[in-house]
C-alpha cells in the first residue's frame, strides 16, 4: 500500500530540491497528483499472481496456449523512470488452462512494481510455471 502522505512530502521536497516553489499555483496540487499516480503504478506490490492464475478450467487437449502483445507499463527501480513494452506468455497445459485475460493480469501484477525488464520476464515465467503447472514452459 502506497503511503500517500509520505509520497506527497517527498514530492514537495523534490520540487524544492530542484529549485521550484511547491506553493506556486501550478504546483500546489502536484504532490497529491503524483502520490495518486504512484498508488496506481506501484499497485502490484499488494497483489499476487496467484489470485489470477489459480482460476483455471479443464481442457481435453493439451495444445499450445499463447497470449501475445500484452502491453505493460512499469517503472525502473534504478532511476524511477517509466518503461513499457509488450510481453508474450506461452505454455503447454497439463489438463487445465487459465483464461487469456488472467495471463495479461499476471503481467500487470509484476509490471506495477518497481522493476527491471529482465526481472519482470523471469517473475511472470516463474509464477506461470509454479501456479499453472504446465507440461512445458515456453519463454
Amino acid at each position: 500500500m502506497v503511503d500517500q502522505e509520505k509520497v506527497e512530502t517527498a514530492i514537495k521536497l523534490l520540487l524544492e530540491g530542484i529549485g521550484e516553489d511547491p506553493t506556486r499555483e501550478g504546483l500546489l496540487e502536484t504532490p497529491a497528483r503524483v502520490a495518486r499516480m504512484y498508488g496506481e503504478i506501484a499497485g502490484g506490490m499488494d497483489q499476487s499472481a496467484e489470485e489470477h492464475l489459480s482460476k483455471t478450467f479443464a481442457v481435453a487437449s493439451n495444445d499450445l496456449v499463447i497470449e501475445r502483445d500484452i502491453t505493460f507499463y512499469s517503472l525502473c527501480e534504478h532511476h524511477l523512470l517509466p518503461f513499457y513494452g509488450k510481453a508474450a506468455i506461452g505454455y503447454i497445459p497439463n489438463g487445465r488452462v487459465a483464461g487469456l485475460s488472467k495471463l495479461a493480469r499476471t503481467v500487470e501484477v509484476y509490471a506495477r512494481r518497481l522493476q527491471l525488464q529482465e526481472q519482470l520476464c523471469a517473475q511472470v515465467a516463474d509464477a506461470s510455471w509454479s501456479i499453472l503447472l504446465p507440461r512445458e514452459r515456453l519463454c
